[in-house]
């Protein structure tokens, strides 16, 4: 019988499923944001107003799970990893969902307009971010598989590819950062000091997004390493 399988028949049911849910909604998060530049880029105020919408009510979901997942973990629970690990990867997760929601936020309440300027390189910049998410929820998602090999064979290097292209794709977000801030650099004098001062704190949480979705599979690494 499978490892997660005994999990349910012997100890109650397993919170991997849970755990992985949790990512791909947060990751739900982060891919309306680009719709929702898009619809800024626009000026369609409205249409940007039912975007965030979505991603505060995608947000809550994953706090939902993210309630379960904890209540599913008693400490008398017997599981093949750390407990304490496993809360771990679920706070780092609910992370992504955060920063997608306070980067919608912030860009509605002051209906920010990005400079025609720098669109295209920080829509590229955005899609990148977002593909570091994307990422994490296909290394998550092999971690019941993980369980069942006991952490051991091809199943580990095939996670540990997975996070090894995680960590590539963060990295090329953090060379399209430089992109979009130095473009913002040319902009600045011909810019509201408060507008530029809010644009770089967007720029940042969006490499920041693409961060906290890599620490998820930082956080997956330890597991291979325990």
């Amino acid at each position: 019988m499978p490892t997660s399988n005994l999990l349910s028949s012997v100890f109650g049911r397993s919170p991997i499923g849970p755990i992985q849910k949790h990512i791909a909604k947060a990751h739900e998060c982060a891919i309306q944001l680009e719709p929702f530049f898009k619809a800024a880029f626009d000026g369609d105020w409205q249409e940007v107003e039912d975007i965030q919408k979505i991603i505060v009510e995608l947000e809550h979901e994953a706090d939902v799970i993210k309630k379960n997942v904890r209540l599913s973990l008693p400490k008398s629970l017997f599981l093949p990893v750390p407990r304490s690990d496993l809360l771990e990867i679920v706070t780092v997760q609910d992370k992504v969902a955060n920063r997608a929601k306070d980067i919608a936020g912030i860009v509605l309440g002051r209906q920010m307009m990005i400079p025609q300027e720098m669109r295209e390189a920080f829509l590229d910049y955005l899609k990148r971010s977002i593909a570091t998410s994307a990422q994490a929820v296909r290394a998550m998602d092999e971690l019941d598989e993980l369980v069942e090999t006991g952490f051991k064979g091809r199943e580990v290097n095939l996670v540990e590819e997975l996070i090894e292209e995680l960590d590539q794709i963060e990295s090329d977000t953090d060379k399209h950062q430089i992109t979009v801030r130095k473009i913002l650099f040319k902009l600045e004098k011909d810019l509201p000091p408060v507008e530029v001062v809010f644009l770089y704190k967007i720029i940042d949480w969006v490499g920041d997004l693409a961060d906290r979705a890599s620490r998820v599979g930082s956080h997956l690494q330890l597991l291979l390493a325990r």
